[in-house]
């Protein structure tokens, strides 16, 4: 069921990165240790500053990187964004037509870019034919590999799900993202993605204060079948999208017993009551639409207080909730209807 008194769109771009509350650039969990060095000419007493070596710390230890790398493989989508972000397109990246499907960003990733192969086993020797500087990877999809991706270039591994007390997924992309700019001498560029975001937050903010969207606490979630039964991903505090939306004025009411690393807790329909007086955010694939299957004559469901004051929002079902930054960057654009 959709509410369909009125039509507010929230022009919510996010900076083609997902990147940050802006507010500053500060690295807290990684970290660069520069180390100058001078060189002689031959021939003559001139000297030349060498290329600048640092040391950056990230999720697999500490790398160096010498110079301003030119030549960045990336083999996540969403450290791809970071680089798209910051006007560099990569020599090579993993699975391409697959970040053109399910990510929608203003940039189009070059013809000559490589397809380097699958997130999770992406083709080390594809990845070494394009003599790298700058490798760039998902703990979870390179850990095992480790050691050979760093055999073939200066490789850095973030992971986007913080343990908790370390954070939560928005100060990590943002850390990250950082990072990566300032390795790719973007720092600038960085600053400026992240200023353009904050301003995006707080007209966004303004549109929804001013229709009194903000008085009412949300739930959001993810739901698909799975075994034939209606089952919801519910986003918890720590998860991107509710620190998102949080900047915008909105309060999650969904909050767990425990801690959960990825941002969302799973149940079925019995879950829901205990959020029913917020209003409710879904995503739902049209070819998997279980409020009009499986919930459609569900007493649990139609009991609902936000079902029954027409208080469920659709955002669409193309999105992912459980990486940091495979939402596709539009469906803060989507609607909300009140």
């Amino acid at each position: 069921m959709r509410n369909t008194k009125g039509l507010i769109i929230i022009t919510f771009i996010f900076a083609l990165v997902l990147a940050g509350c802006g507010g500053g650039t500060s690295n807290e969990g990684s970290g660069t240790t520069t180390n100058n060095e001078q060189g002689t000419s031959q021939g003559g007493g001139n000297t030349e500053a060498a290329p600048e070596k640092r040391t950056i710390k990230h999720a697999m230890g500490e790398t160096e990187i010498t110079g301003v790398p030119e030549r960045v493989v990336a083999l996540e989508w969403l450290y791809a964004e970071d680089v798209l972000a910051l006007g560099i397109q990569p020599v090579g990246m993993a699975d391409i037509a697959g970040m053109n499907d399910w990510v929608n960003i203003p940039v189009e990733i070059g013809a000559d870019v490589t397809d380097v192969g699958l997130r999770q086993e992406p083709n080390l020797e594809l990845v070494a034919s394009l003599k790298p500087d700058l490798i760039i990877g998902l703990k979870s999809n390179i850990e095992a590999n480790y050691e050979s991706f760093k055999n073939i270039a200066p490789t850095l591994v973030f992971d986007p799900y913080p343990a908790e007390g370390e954070g939560d997924q928005y100060e990590e992309m943002v850390n990250t993202f950082n990072t990566i700019a300032d390795v790719l001498g973007k720092q600038a560029e960085a600053e400026k993605v992240l200023s353009d975001l904050d301003q995006t937050y707080a007209d966004a903010k303004a549109k929804l204060e001013a229709a009194g969207l903000t008085d009412k606490p949300f739930a959001l979630a993810m739901g698909y079948s799975n075994q034939n039964a209606a089952t919801f991903r519910i986003s918890t505090d720590n998860s991107l999208a509710v620190q998102i939306l949080g900047h915008i004025g909105l309060t999650n009411a969904h909050k767990p017993s425990q801690f959960e690393v990825y941002g969302f807790t799973t149940g079925d329909v019995e879950a829901l009551p205990a959020l029913q007086d917020a209003n409710f955010l879904h995503m739902i694939q049209d070819n998997d639409n279980i409020i009009e299957n499986q919930l459609k004559d569900n007493p649990v469901w139609k009991g609902l207080n936000f079902v029954k004051e027409n208080r469920v929002y659709a955002l669409g079902g193309d999105m992912c909730l459980t990486a940091a930054r495979c939402l596709p960057k539009s469906w803060l654009r989507r609607p909300l209807i009140c």
